[in-house]
C-alpha cells in the first residue's frame, strides 16, 4: 500500500504496522483532522471528493520524489473521501528511513504536495446548514463544482 483513497475510517496503528521495517531507524507520521471551525464559522462536517483515476499516479510520484530527496526507505498516503465528522482523520502520511531527520522532512514534503497537487476537493458543511467548497490551490484539475449536479453559492479561498 503506497496510496489509498478510502471511505472507511483511517487506522493509524494498522498503517504504522504496514510500514514497520527492522532496517529502518526512524518513522514519522502526519494526521490531518477535521476541525470544528474554519475562518470563524463552526464546521459540522466535511465532504471530500476525489478524482480516483488520476490521484494514484500523482501520489506515487510524490512518494518517489520524497524517496529521492530525503533518502527514505518507504512512505504511504491514505486520504478519506465522502462525509467526515469533526475529529475524523482526513489524511494520513507515514515515512520510514534509516535516520529520523529524513522521516520528518519527507512527511512534511509529502503532505504539502498532497495538499497542493492531489485532485481532492473538500466541501465544508457548517452548523447552520450552509456549505462551501474550500480551495486547496490544486493542480488546475477539474473544478469540483462541475462534478456534481447541484450548484453551490460560494467558494472560500485560503
Amino acid at each position: 500500500m503506497k496510496f489509498q483513497l478510502t471511505e472507511n475510517p483511517i487506522d493509524p496503528m494498522a498503517l504504522r504496522q504496514e510500514l514497520l521495517s527492522l532496517s529502518a531507524g526512524g518513522y514519522c507520521s502526519y494526521e490531518g483532522w477535521v476541525r470544528d471551525h474554519n475562518e470563524g464559522k463552526p464546521v459540522a462536517a466535511l465532504h471530500y471528493h476525489g478524482y480516483a483515476q488520476l490521484a494514484p499516479s500523482i501520489a506515487e510520484a510524490i512518494i518517489e520524489e520524497a524517496k529521492i530527496k530525503f533518502h527514505i526507505q518507504d512512505a504511504a498516503i491514505v486520504h478519506r473521501l465522502g462525509l467526515l465528522s469533526t475529529g475524523d482523520i482526513a489524511v494520513w502520511v507515514g515515512a520510514t528511513a534509516h535516520h529520523r531527520g529524513d522521516t520528518f522532512l519527507a512527511a512534511r514534503y509529502i503532505i504539502d504536495n498532497v495538499k497542493h497537487r492531489l485532485p481532492i476537493w473538500k466541501k465544508e458543511v457548517y452548523s447552520d446548514g450552509s456549505d462551501a467548497w474550500i480551495e486547496n490551490n490544486h493542480c488546475g484539475c477539474a473544478d469540483p463544482k462541475n462534478l456534481e449536479h447541484d450548484h453551490h453559492k460560494d467558494v472560500h479561498h485560503h
